[in-house]
């Protein structure tokens, strides 16, 4: 699996075969769109509505979405944040990890958190932090089985939805 940087100039648009692709991948996560609330109905969710959102991260120059592929399919995306408004903060973030449904189970999740960890810890990052919904215990499973750890409670930035803030220490690899 490699994970490539989604690069998309200021003002242009994403290239219509990775938008049709990025729009598979968000409907087919049906549950976690309609626990999110990021798209007006989780059944029918558009191309545009896709590039729009990508558009609102991608005007921040600390983001970088990052697309997942294996055996030439896009299986994964995820989207980082390398500093966090608050300047109280020092970590990275990462601010959306999403895996095609029709995948999960595969490991993809894993290895797209290992990967954007090791790119931080290259980065000569030490920690990195990330929200989950509160509302999604899932999700909070998945990242704590990865060894993130709930440091705190609070609304999410854009939405005010209620959020479990977790951080995990970047130790140095051996080897």
């Amino acid at each position: 699996m490699i994970l490539q940087s989604l690069a998309v100039r200021p003002g242009a648009d994403i290239p219509a075969p990775v938008l049709t692709e990025l729009t598979a991948l968000y409907a087919s996560n049906r549950e976690f769109q309609a626990l999110s609330g990021d798209f007006p109905d989780p059944d029918d969710i558009r191309p545009e509505q896709v590039a729009a959102q990508l558009a609102d991260e991608l005007v921040n120059p600390d983001v970088e979405v990052l697309l997942a592929r294996a055996e030439g399919l896009l299986v994964g995306v995820v989207v980082t944040l390398a500093r966090h408004p608050d300047p109280a903060d020092p970590d990275p973030w990462i601010g959306l990890l999403m895996v095609d449904a029709g995948a999960h189970g595969r490991g993809y999740g894993r290895r797209i958190a290992d990967q954007v960890e090791q790119r931080f810890r290259a980065a000569g990052r030490d920690a990195v932090r990330l929200a989950v919904l509160e509302n999604n215990p899932k999700g909070l499973a998945f990242w704590t089985a990865l060894g993130y750890e709930v440091i705190g409670h609070r609304p999410d930035r854009q939405l005010g939805r209620p959020c479990a803030v977790l951080r995990k220490e970047l130790a140095a690899r051996e080897g």
